[in-house]
């Protein structure tokens, strides 16, 4: 069964060069848009006391960033030569696009750039997973919560009235700490909630597999030394008693 790709990572396909090539020319200039995207929503969600033609253009340009990401699902949908594997290994970005309440999660594709740098500018296996982490962490976390924001602050009842509360919230959220002092008591906070909980158990995952497979390197690299040391001292002895019968026949 394929594996479905998480936010913003791209894998080459040889079954598939036409998405492939469509994907390497836009993969960057989406995670762009993405980050303008997250200030922008960012924006509208702390500037509460924006002008209504403020408000408009803010509305304009996130919706409009949301239909360049919508043109570019169906462009790899349609190049795709495998519909229903297409869909099922990009269904995040379906969600995504099906969904507009949650389209501020597409800023996750910043992780790519995040990790084009990490490998371009070589650095080690542990320095990856460290930054890679982290920006997970930070993005998620403001993702979380401008959008759990944006969906309480509203509500009579709500506990989640400013960015420090959801900030809180998100933070005892992630590390499953859970305080209860701050909650979400409204649809799309509480589908939000979700959201976070699922991404940071899928983190947690994919941080344990990277550590794991980093130590799997170093075990299989030791036995391959040990090996190699091995077949050395074989080839080593096998000289030694091949000078030794050549002495022996001589005499």
């Amino acid at each position: 069964m394929p594996n479905i790709l998480v936010p913003g990572e791209r894998v080459a396909d040889p079954a598939e060069p036409r998405l492939s090539a469509w994907e390497a020319r836009t993969d960057l200039p989406l995670t762009a848009l993405a980050g303008v995207f997250l200030l922008g929503y960012a924006w509208q969600v702390l500037h509460t006391g924006a002008t209504p033609t403020v408000q408009l253009w803010q509305e304009i340009l996130l919706w409009g960033i949301w239909a360049v990401f919508a043109v570019d699902y169906v462009i790899r949908f349609v190049l795709a030569h495998n519909k229903r594997r297409f869909i099922w290994r990009h269904l995040f970005d379906l969600i995504v696009v099906a969904l507009p309440m949650v389209r501020q999660l597409r800023a996750l594709r910043l992780i790519t750039v995040l990790r084009v740098l990490s490998k371009r500018f070589a650095v080690n296996f542990r320095g990856r997973i460290g930054l890679y982490v982290a920006a997970t962490v930070l993005l998620v976390g403001v993702s979380a919560s401008l959008a759990v924001l944006d969906a309480e602050r509203a509500d009579p009842d709500a506990s989640i009235t400013t960015f420090g509360d959801a900030l809180w919230w998100t933070l005892t959220t992630i590390t499953t700490v859970g305080y209860g002092d701050r909650f979400p008591v409204t649809t799309e906070g509480r589908l939000v909630a979700a959201a976070l909980m699922i991404g940071g158990i899928a983190l947690l995952g994919v941080v344990t597999g990277l550590i794991a497979s980093w130590f799997l390197e170093r075990i299989v690299g030791a036995e391959e030394s040990i090996e190699e040391t091995t077949r050395t001292e074989v080839r080593a002895l096998r000289a030694e008693l091949a000078e030794l019968r050549e002495e022996l026949r001589r005499t």
